[in-house]
């Protein structure tokens, strides 16, 4: 028997907003069209959106960068040697954070998450500035930390505001953009603590986190969608503090000792957490994170963040390293040179700005997956040039940091815009806070590795312990390897997805 005109209408308007595609696993599952309200160009409000979301990411920036110009200075105000903690504090707050923050986000909305995070960034710089010592400085140093999470928050809402093609593009400019600010930043904070001392640092933060939470709230829309339920704070808690635990031994233990009782205790502590968020609450109808329901393309995807961004972190901590040391030393490695520090680090930001743009642009066109697998061959190509040349000439050394700027740029969007084609819009707070946390632990991972063959290969010049040419070149060929391992899973996951390009399927995440 047909069915009622009105049943039949109903049909109709349905198949125009549902229809089928198939998914990366080649099950055909629905596909939302895109809704009215979202961008699909280029207009005056997108690029005041844009320019809004940029300036949050140039606030995560000096609050992870710009305090390791001033580590001398600080180690001096606190009498202490424990870069360590100055210098990892934040980005192990921001694992810590990101999977409550990406939970909430989805449930109460991005922007309001948004602006609240900002606020707590903005109280830490503010405790930072008025520490009278370096427990009430870490304390200040871990509520910054949630300014990390800001970053997978503004990739969030740029799903919410912009059609999914034109979405991918867009994440290159939010995510990369604020590296042109790195080019200008040494010289601006020069004459800056040259007049006010290193609490201008905290000053600038505090600052740019506030005057940015103004205008997300003022300027940013609030997300059209969120998912139904509550957030499970015990799960957040007991999760992220798990993986703060186990990143704080990783981190520390080289300074302590490995089976010192302070780091031994703090990650059997974090190893418990983890192990009871596993077996037990992440069990709940609602855990903060569905670990067993992640599809195998998003783990694929974030096994190539982990080892990619890790392996271009720890090759970031040796130049820095390697700018100390002049060539006339025989050491066999050393790039100083009066130019090194701008050409190390001020040309490579424009790398980062470029990879952004465009592997947002090949997202677009053919698919993250793609310009995700780029950036890795990028990375092996751009260690092994430093491997076997650069370790102690600066126009190679240059070459190889701008090569690796590009993998860093490409990476962290192609990162950013997968989570995004492999979730719907009402998880995208949950989804790219794995991403997240897969980039910290990648971070703290492989500069933990990388500063442990550096110390187990040691060597006496001039009556002093350096670093040793076997050394030098032994980490490169470590994180070389990381981005040859990365590329396995990276083949893997353009096998799964290569039919899927610009019009994301969901998948079960």
């Amino acid at each position: 028997m047909p069915l009622p005109r009105v049943l039949r209408d109903k049909k109709k308007t349905l198949s125009t907003i549902i229809r089928r595609r198939p998914a990366a696993d080649g099950l055909a599952v629905p596909v939302e069209e895109p809704e009215e309200y979202l961008h699909h160009g280029w207009t005056r409000r997108v690029v005041g959106y844009v320019a809004i979301l940029m300036m949050v990411n140039v606030m995560v920036d000096s609050v992870l960068a710009s305090p390791t110009f001033v580590l001398p200075q600080l180690g001096e105000a606190f009498h202490t040697n424990q870069f360590a903690w100055i210098g990892s504090s934040a980005m192990l707050a921001g694992a810590m954070w990101a999977p409550l923050l990406g939970k909430s986000a989805d449930i109460n909305g991005k922007r309001k998450v948004l602006v609240i995070t900002l606020l707590v960034a903005g109280t830490g710089g503010l405790v930072c500035l008025i520490a009278p010592n370096i427990v009430v400085f870490v304390l200040g140093r871990l509520l910054q930390g949630a300014a990390v999470a800001a970053l997978f928050l503004t990739v969030a809402l740029i799903r919410d505001i912009c059609a999914p093609k034109f979405a991918m593009v867009v994440t290159g400019f939010v995510t990369s953009g604020s590296a042109v600010f790195g080019i200008v930043t040494p010289f601006i904070l020069e004459p800056a603590l040259d007049a006010f001392g290193w609490r201008v640092v905290f000053v600038i933060s505090a600052a740019f986190a506030c005057l940015a939470a103004f205008l997300v709230r003022l300027v940013i829309p609030e997300s059209r969608k969120t998912a139904p339920g509550t957030v499970d704070v015990k799960g957040a808690l007991v999760l992220g503090l798990g993986l703060a635990g186990v990143l704080v031994y990783i981190s520390l233990g080289q300074v302590f000792g490995w089976l010192s009782p302070i780091p031994l205790l703090v990650l059997v502590a974090g190893v418990g957490g983890l192990t009871y968020w596993y077996r037990v609450l992440s069990r709940k109808p609602q855990p903060i994170i569905d670990i067993r329901g992640i599809s195998k393309a998003l783990a694929l995807g974030l096994l190539v963040v982990v080892m990619g961004t890790g392996a271009y972190q720890s090759m970031l901590q040796l130049f820095s390293m390697l700018i100390e040391v002049s060539p006339g030393e025989g050491l066999g490695y050393g790039i100083a040179a009066p130019a090194a520090l701008g050409l190390m680090f001020g040309i490579p930001s424009l790398g980062i700005l470029l990879g952004g743009l465009v592997a947002g642009s090949v997202s677009a066109r053919v698919g993250p997956v793609w310009s995700l697998a780029a950036g890795v061959l990028f990375g092996l190509l751009a260690t092994f040039l430093m491997f076997v040349a650069g370790a102690g000439s600066l126009p190679l050394a240059v070459v190889s940091s701008f090569m690796l700027s590009l993998t860093a740029g490409s990476m962290v969007t192609s990162g950013f815009n997968l989570a995004s084609t492999l979730a719907p819009p009402e998880r995208q707070g949950t989804v790219s806070s794995m991403v997240m946390v897969m980039v910290a632990i990648g971070s703290v991972t492989m500069n933990f590795i990388g500063s442990a063959v550096l110390g187990a290969t040691r060597t006496m010049h001039d009556g002093e312990w350096v670093n040793s040419s076997f050394g030098v070149h032994g980490y490169i060929a470590v994180a070389g390897l990381v981005f040859a391992l990365a590329t396995i899973p990276a083949f893997f996951l353009v096998r799964r997805m290569r039919h899927v390009t610009t019009s994301a399927p969901v998948s079960q995440i």
